[in-house]
């Protein structure tokens, strides 16, 4: 991809924010610095505005010590160590900068801290570290099936920022088993799962027992789940560290309440070097196989395991007694599984019960056509697009389209898995007027907008 023109020693970088927030950005002033690792190359480093000295205490990895007067200054003073209260660390660096919270992270934990790096726009967590001029290190899962060009770029990265990469690999007898059992795209039949858990998520466990915590670069504009949140440090609840137990891996997720377009504007501003298949248009980048190019407006989680239904990547089915088992009893019963509060509460969308909803199905002509939504009210995917779908029933009431929900856990789920193409929760199907079967919405992309275009494709 293009690169803009190199930025002058005095020109002012605006480091992204978190998604969402209004006060001015942080401005950096950006000052030659020595090249870190590769030849001939000049580096760039960032440092506060009206920090006009020379470069101080350059080491491995690029970057100037004075880093860390970026942190707000509660937290330079909190006390670290076994001691430290990690939710409480978050709340106070909710607001902090990437940079500053990359620098925190690598102060507090030194040598047994890795960057976790996939080979993607994630680049941009060693710049981060390459600017607080702290030594870093860096890891990165070979499942033995990235594109070429991943295994060009990941080349390209570890000379320009002049580190060696920490690799590690599924088990040779796990995968030569798995290959012989089921062939090399079993994937393509049976799921993405069993692969994962023996070239990726096997190998990231045996990585992580290494170090005492870990750098991430989620996202929360990465989830479907527009409610969710990712705390910027927390205990690791799924892998060990090298202590090993509960609570022996502590995860940092620096750019996680930053927007996908600020980190490719820092990408650019600082000119790091970029996997070429995003010029291709991938915005997702993992297993050659399993992603590919997405089309405009589409999240970009459509990229990966596009050939599976959404089932796989969100709510399951649970069965009734499951539900039961999770859900907030208020004493009374629906669908055959314990009632919590009701979700899509308007009078701009209809309840539809069973006989309403086969009804539907039996018209083959129809007075006007209905969107419904198949949900379960615990669904916290479901949850999430209630504002939408909400704000999608007030924009087309009076417009000639019905709008619906159809609640399809315990006693409905079977139904409506045979008859309303029920995958996951949620599941939205438009009754065309004129057409006798529903039309399943394809798409993950839950906003008022998107499914409004899908509603104007039939009307």
């Amino acid at each position: 991809m293009a690169m803009p023109a190199a930025i002058s020693s005095h020109s002012s970088l605006v480091l992204p924010l978190r998604a969402g927030q209004n006060r001015p950005a942080r401005q950096l002033e950006i000052v030659a610095a020595p090249p870190a690792g590769r030849g001939g190359g000049r580096r760039r480093a960032a440092r506060p505005a009206k920090a006009m000295g020379p470069p101080r205490n350059w080491e491995y990895g690029g970057g100037p010590r004075g880093a860390a007067a970026m942190m707000p200054e509660a937290l330079s003073e909190k006390e670290i160590g076994g001691e430290t209260r990690y939710e409480e660390l978050a709340r106070e660096m909710e607001n902090a900068s990437p940079l500053a919270i990359v620098d925190r992270a690598l102060e507090m934990f030194g040598n047994d801290i890795a960057i976790a790096f996939s080979g993607a726009e994630d680049v941009a967590l060693l710049e981060y570290a390459r600017l607080t001029g702290r030594p870093f290190r860096v890891f990165s899962v070979d499942t033995g099936r990235l594109n070429p060009e991943t295994y060009q770029f990941l080349d390209v990265v570890e000379k320009h920022y002049g580190v060696h990469i920490e690799f590690m690999f599924p088990d040779s007898v796990e995968v030569q088993a798995l290959v012989r059992r089921k062939g090399l795209f079993s994937f393509y039949e049976d799921g993405h799962h069993e692969c994962c858990m023996v070239r990726k998520v096997r190998p990231l466990r045996r990585a992580l027992r290494g170090f005492k915590a870990w750098i991430t670069g989620q996202r929360k504009d990465q989830l479907l789940d527009t409610a969710s949140s990712i705390p910027i440090v927390q205990v690791d609840p799924s892998f060990d560290g090298l202590d090993g137990g509960e609570g022996s891996l502590i995860k940092w997720n620096p750019i996680a309440n930053i927007d996908g377009k600020d980190i490719w504007n820092f990408l650019r501003a600082m000119e790091v070097p970029v996997n070429s298949l995003h010029s291709q248009g991938f915005a997702s980048i993992g297993c050659e196989p399993c992603t590919r190019p997405v089309l405009p407006n589409q999240h970009e989680t459509e990229g990966s395991w596009w050939w599976e239904d959404a089932k796989t990547k969100e709510c399951s089915l649970p069965s009734a007694s499951a539900s039961q088992n999770n859900s907030q009893s208020h004493g009374n019963t629906i669908n055959g599984v314990n009632d919590i509060p009701d979700i899509f509460e308007t009078q701009t969308i209809v309840s539809l019960n069973r006989l309403g909803i086969m009804n539907l199905l039996k018209l083959e002509r129809r007075k006007e056509p209905w969107l419904v939504v198949l949900y379960a009210p615990w669904c916290r995917f479901c949850q999430a697009m209630e504002s939408s779908y909400i704000e999608l029933a007030d924009k087309l009431n009076g417009l000639g389209v019905k709008v619906g929900k159809f609640r399809s856990d315990g006693d409905q789920k079977t139904f409506a898995k045979l008859e309303l193409q029920l995958g996951s929760f949620p599941t939205i199907i438009f009754f065309p007027k004129h057409a006798s079967r529903p039309v399943k919405y394809p798409s993950k992309r839950r906003d008022a907008d998107s499914l409004l275009a899908f509603v104007n494709a039939f009307i």
